[in-house]
């Protein structure tokens, strides 16, 4: 399960890769559960058939996703990765799945432990292009009890127990996820589709385009 990750701050890089600009508050390089990052959801008026609407947007959201029930932001220390195979039930995302409110989150890498030696070992996981990636993920709004509006994101992940690079992180025994990295030309797809259109972009990046340090 992905609980760290670098967000990436080069404003000509995230333009260029994501057609984005930055939230006027940048976030945090370093993000683990709680902080705040960029992340990317389909603009709400981008089918108005206005030029000037951007078909996507870039906001500030905390990394775990609080549902709009929740009575505080403690949740997102343990709704920051959901399973898709159990995602449309969980009552802290089957609203957000089923509203089909899917974002792209911006990352430079990722970091999981690589138990190959018998010990955590940290391992930064990039593209092996240097390019920075979009994972698939859900979004929410939230009404803090002080009235305050709060956007908020998970990451979707899938079971990688055969996939030839990502089954080598975490413990031997328990079972290997992968986060879901999007193909860019697949990114307004992804932020278009409906909750049952979703589960076609579940799927692991092939092998020989990652690579870690």
């Amino acid at each position: 399960m992905c609980a760290h990750y670098e967000s990436p701050h080069d404003k000509a890089l995230l333009k260029k890769h994501f057609g984005i600009d930055l939230p006027s508050e940048l976030a945090k390089r370093d993000v683990w559960p709680g902080y705040k990052s960029t992340f990317i959801r389909r603009h709400p008026q981008s089918d108005v058939g206005d030029d000037a609407v951007p078909p996507r947007e870039a906001l500030l959201g905390s990394f775990g996703l609080i549902p709009h029930w929740s009575k505080d932001d403690k949740i997102a220390r343990h709704t920051y990765n959901a399973r898709s195979e159990t995602v449309a039930e969980k009552p802290s995302f089957r609203d957000a799945w089923r509203r089909g409110q899917h974002c792209v989150i911006p990352v430079q890498s990722f970091y999981e432990p690589d138990w190959r030696t018998g010990k955590a070992v940290p391992t930064r996981i990039t593209l092996a292009s240097g390019e920075p990636m979009g994972l698939a993920g859900l979004w929410a709004q939230w009404r803090s009890p002080e009235g305050e509006t709060v956007h908020s994101f998970t990451m979707l992940t899938i079971n990688a127990d055969e996939h030839p690079f990502m089954r080598n992180f975490h413990k031997p025994q328990d079972e290997k996820r992968s986060v879901v990295i999007l193909p860019p030309e697949r990114y307004d797809d992804w932020l278009n589709a409906s909750a049952g259109e979703s589960g076609e972009f579940l799927r692991a990046l092939p092998a020989e385009q990652m690579t870690s340090t």
